[in-house]
C-alpha cells in the first residue's frame, strides 16, 4: 500500500501518496474532481520499478482547497515543489483528462522536467472561445465528473447517484474505494465532494483562456485513447498529431476513466510504454 505524505508549501498543504519501491521517478496526475486513489491499481502494478508520486491536486481531495489561484502556473509550481522535494529533476508523468492539457503547457515551458507523458483521454487542448463560457453552468450540470459533487442529504443519496455515473457503474472495490476517498460530510450535515467550487469554476476559466499547444514539443508521448472515451474523432487527434513529434497512439478497452472500468489492459499498455523510454 502507498503511504500518505504532506508536502507543506507557504501557500498550501499538498497530500500525496508514494510508492517507494523502485527508483525511476514517476508522477501520476488526477482528472478534474478526482483524487489520487484513481491511481492505486496502476500505482501498485508499477511499484516494482518506480519511485511513484500521485498528489491531490489543489482544490482536490486532502489538499488545500484555497478560495483562488487555481492555474495552470500554479498547478505546475506545486508539483516542480514536489519534485524539487523528493529531489527528481525529472519525471515520467500519466495524466488524465484536464491534466492531459495541463502536463503538454508544462513539456512546453519546461520540457526539462517531463521525461515522458502519458495522456489518458485529454480534453480541452485548444483555447476556447469566450462564447463557450455562457455553457458552462450547462457542463456543470451534465458532466459525469462533476454530477457527483452534490450536495446530497445523505450518504446513502450520494452512493444511489454516483453509481449510476460511467466511472463508478460496476462498483467495483477500487471504484468504491475511490468514491469514499473524494466525499466528505458538510458542517451542515449534507455530504459532498472535497473538490470545491472555487478550483471547479477558475479551472475551467483557465481550460477555456490557455492553449495547450502551441509549438512542436519533442517530449516522448503516448495518448491513451478509450473505446468509450471522449476522444473518439479524427479531428480530435489532429492536434496531438500535429504538435507531439514523437507520439504513439494506444488504444484501450473502457470509458474516460479506463484506469477504473478496465485496469488490467490499462496498466499493462502504461508499463510498455514507460518500460521502452527508460530502458
Amino acid at each position: 500500500m502507498p503511504l500518505r505524505q504532506t508536502l507543506s508549501k507557504p501557500d498550501i498543504q499538498l497530500s500525496y501518496l508514494e510508492w517507494q519501491q523502485g527508483q525511476v521517478p514517476l508522477l501520476l496526475l488526477h482528472g478534474l474532481a478526482d483524487n489520487a486513489l484513481v491511481w492505486s491499481s496502476l500505482g501498485d502494478y508499477l511499484a516494482a520499478d518506480y519511485h511513484i508520486i500521485a498528489p491531490d491536486m489543489r482544490g482536490h481531495g486532502e489538499s488545500s482547497k484555497p478560495e483562488k489561484d487555481y492555474s495552470f502556473d500554479s498547478a505546475i509550481a506545486d508539483l516542480e515543489a514536489l519534485m524539487d522535494h523528493l529531489g527528481w529533476a525529472s519525471a515520467h508523468v500519466v495524466s488524465h483528462s484536464w491534466t492531459g492539457k495541463l502536463a503538454a503547457i508544462w513539456a512546453r515551458q519546461n520540457p526539462e522536467r517531463l521525461r515522458s507523458m502519458v495522456l489518458v483521454d485529454p480534453i480541452f487542448i485548444w483555447k476556447m472561445p469566450s462564447f463557450l463560457k455562457l455553457t458552462f453552468p450547462i457542463l456543470y450540470r451534465v458532466l459525469p465528473f462533476l454530477k457527483g459533487m452534490g450536495p446530497f442529504a445523505s450518504y446513502q443519496e450520494a452512493e444511489q447517484q454516483v453509481r449510476q455515473l460511467s466511472q463508478y457503474q460496476e462498483w467495483t472495490t477500487l471504484q468504491k474505494q475511490v468514491f469514499q476517498a473524494g466525499i466528505e460530510q458538510k458542517a451542515d450535515g449534507s455530504w459532498g465532494s472535497k473538490f470545491t467550487l472555487a478550483a471547479r469554476d477558475e479551472i475551467f476559466e483557465e481550460v477555456m483562456q490557455v492553449p495547450g499547444f502551441t509549438i512542436p514539443l519533442d517530449t516522448p508521448a503516448m495518448f491513451i485513447q478509450p473505446e468509450k472515451g471522449v476522444n473518439r474523432q479524427d479531428w480530435q487527434l489532429k492536434p496531438y498529431k500535429t504538435y507531439l513529434k514523437n507520439l504513439r497512439l494506444c488504444q484501450v478497452p473502457g470509458n474516460h476513466w479506463p484506469f477504473l472500468s478496465n485496469p488490467e489492459a490499462f496498466n499493462r499498455t502504461v508499463a510498455a510504454f514507460l518500460a521502452e523510454e527508460y530502458r
